[in-house]
């Protein structure tokens, strides 16, 4: 491992890629430390600390939402936008055809689009997040003028994060929105393990539940990184053809299908669906103060019966790993490309029984994805009951991505270490 780090800071491009991902995640670490006025920070640390969903939220901010900062919500108007288009591209298939049958010219397309939907999204997000703190005794301003002026500085905050992201796509060591919310994850664990030790040192946390929550987590870890790299190959055969005086094709290769095609996007699906009642009932508390308390109160009990939230949420995951699969796995299309290049599968023939068989198998191996998910969804609330301590719980979903996150970056890495090994010897 050490041997490697050495070989990758004796590459001077390597290097200089490494050195600006660093640079720049430094500033965002700076950007988001800046809060906007007004603000009842230990009312806010208390609030985050013990709700599950703002918890979930400060995740996909890169921690910013714990520091109500000036760019409070992050990327999570970006991941919010680009689950809409995706989710348009199936009500709407030329939207499909535009954005992924263009190649990098529809790529570009969705990226541009993400970000002009980004900005009306990031203003409404930030006015509803400000009301409800406003609610929860957290904001001091009431007035709109000030209102709406802090919602174009967390909108314009917004964009800075997704344009240093941005300037992270260029260094193309992995993806810069999933670099920022790593980098948000991993600044906020010194402060974590300071709290445990101080915990210990006060008695509060026994070493059985320090030794629980250690074993617990390194086989969560080790569990993620196994999924993650799990994966069905289905063995793909090519048809000779003779073109002139040379043969082509002849070869056996294999599809990949991985285990988890959905990642980390239906917990946010599923997060987002049980927050929205809450968001309803705090903007109808303004018009109809009855109506809006009777919500509120109805979804605080479901969230704070860990039992039936627990259910609740582990079956939303279920469900959106199956429904967010569907939309990025296409079986037909597969099988179209397969056509068209002279392939088959050994057994099975082309056409309708290719896609059948694809669908058949996507369905069986997404079973254990979903399952996965939904295990890495509730795993705060399994902790909890076995710790028996609020304070002391594994964040599944952060693990998710840290572990994704830095899969992805030593694979590139790797990539980069092979590609120099090649240009020596040619």
């Amino acid at each position: 491992m050490f041997e490697k780090i050495k070989q990758v800071f004796k590459i001077p491009d390597l290097r200089k890629k490494i050195l600006i991902i660093i640079f720049l995640l430094i500033v965002f670490r700076i950007f988001i430390a800046i809060p906007i006025p007004g603000i009842n920070e230990e009312r806010l640390r208390e609030l985050v600390a013990g709700n599950q969903m703002l918890g979930y939220l400060n995740i996909f901010s890169g921690g910013a939402l714990g520091n109500l900062s000036i760019a409070m919500l992050g990327v999570a108007p970006y991941i919010t936008a680009t689950i809409i288009l995706q989710l348009l591209t199936v009500v709407f298939p030329k939207l499909k055809e535009i954005f992924y049958e263009e190649g990098a010219i529809g790529r570009e397309k969705f990226e541009r689009l993400g970000r002009l939907l980004t900005v009306p999204l990031a203003a409404l997000q930030s006015f509803g997040f400000l009301r409800f703190l406003s609610a929860q005794g957290i904001f001091a301003e009431t007035a709109l003028l000030n209102v709406l002026g802090n919602v174009i500085v967390i909108t314009a905050g917004s964009m800075v994060i997704l344009w240093l992201g941005e300037l992270i796509n260029k260094q193309q060591l992995g993806s810069g929105v999933s670099l920022i919310i790593f980098a948000g994850i991993v600044s906020g664990l010194p402060m974590s393990l300071g709290g445990g030790l101080e915990n210990f040192r006060l008695g509060i946390l026994r070493l059985d539940m320090i030794l629980i929550f250690a074993i617990l987590a390194l086989a969560v870890i080790v569990g993620i990184t196994i999924i993650n790299a799990a994966e069905r190959k289905i063995p793909v055969s090519y048809a000779k053809r003779i073109r002139g005086n040379r043969v082509y094709g002849g070869v056996s290769t294999y599809l990949p299908l991985k285990l988890n095609q959905a990642g980390v996007i239906p917990i946010i699906f599923a997060v987002s669906v049980l927050i929205f009642p809450q968001f309803i009932g705090q903007v109808l508390s303004g018009i109809s103060p009855v109506a809006g308390e009777r919500i509120l109160e109805f979804f605080t009990k479901i969230q704070n019966n860990n039992l039936i939230y627990g259910i609740l949420y582990f079956i939303l995951v279920f469900i959106f790993t199956y429904f967010y699969t569907a939309i990025v796995f296409n079986p037909k299309e597969i099988a179209k490309n397969l056509q068209r290049s002279g392939g088959f599968l050994p057994g099975v023939r082309p056409g309708p029984p290719t896609i059948s068989y694809l669908s058949s198998v996507i369905s069986r191996i997404t079973l254990f994805g979903a399952v996965f998910l939904g295990f890495v969804a509730i795993l705060p609330i399994i902790t909890q009951f076995l710790t028996d301590l609020p304070n002391l719980t594994i964040g599944g979903t952060a693990l998710l991505i840290v572990v994704a996150v830095a899969l992805e970056i030593t694979k590139k890495i790797d990539s980069e270490l092979k590609i120099r090994e090649y240009e020596e010897f040619t």
